[in-house]
């Protein structure tokens, strides 16, 4: 079936950098157009936040603006495979990072994607934490 591994996450000291990947798999993702791939966070009592997307058809990108300057979204169309290279880490970063991936048909541009609602699939999270 459908599946979306994260992997890169860990405990990191502010200033430092952390890689994620996610690679989507499975029948689902074969037999499917990938729109684009994106990543939200949720950290310990908050609801889920919107961090970064990228389209599958065009280079599109948007960031929030909290990670803007110091997030870069990447992805390997062939692979089904998103990262997420995060620089200049702080404490306010530290959260479970989710991979999402869209499939539905429409898609216009990446800052038209920065809800949940606009994703149909989801990774396990990745916990990234810093601290000192």
């Amino acid at each position: 079936q459908a599946q979306l591994v994260e992997s890169g996450g860990g405990l990191v000291q502010p200033g430092g950098s952390l890689r994620l990947s996610c690679a989507a798999s499975g029948r689902t993702f074969s037999g499917r157009t990938m729109q684009c791939m994106g990543w939200f966070r949720r950290a310990p009592g908050k609801g889920q936040e919107f961090v970064a997307t990228m389209g599958w058809g065009d280079d599109s990108t948007s960031y929030a603006d909290s990670v803007k300057g110091r997030f870069t979204i990447s992805r390997d169309n062939a692979k089904n495979t998103v990262y997420l290279q995060m620089d200049n880490l702080q404490p306010e970063d530290t959260a479970v990072y989710y991979c999402a991936a869209r499939t539905r048909p429409t898609y216009y541009s990446a800052d038209d994607y920065r809800s949940q609602a606009d994703y149909d699939w989801w990774g396990q999270g990745t916990q990234v934490t810093v601290s000192s």
